[in-house]
């Protein structure tokens, strides 16, 4: 299951890694967002060594929301090489993620 990490951490954890990494702003209220919940763990576990999952709740760390420009949640963020590289906006099922991550890593 993807690990909740907060802007503390965020450098460290997403901007520094060596790999992509997915981050999923969410909130807790948010039926979409536990809908697609399931779908990052799936994603998290088949794309293990290659990608890493975290989740920013957008409740709490108005900081990241600002600077990434979520207006919905969910929203999916992928960064490579501390650069955003794609956005996705909504829940998607495990193919469209999965084609999004194949055709940005």
């Amino acid at each position: 299951m993807a690990k909740r990490i907060y802007v503390d951490s965020f450098k460290d954890k997403v901007l520094d890694s060596p790999l992509p990494v997915v981050v999923d702003f969410y909130s807790d209220s948010c039926v979409a967002c536990k809908k697609i919940a399931p779908v990052l763990c799936e994603l998290e576990e088949d794309y293990e060594g290659k990608l890493q999952v975290f989740k920013v709740n957008t409740g709490y760390d108005q900081e990241l929301v600002k600077k990434y420009e979520v207006l919905s949640n969910p929203t999916l963020i992928l960064f490579k090489n501390g650069e955003v590289v794609g956005k996705q906006i909504g829940a998607k099922d495990y193919d469209e993620l999965s084609d999004w991550i194949d055709g940005l890593i």
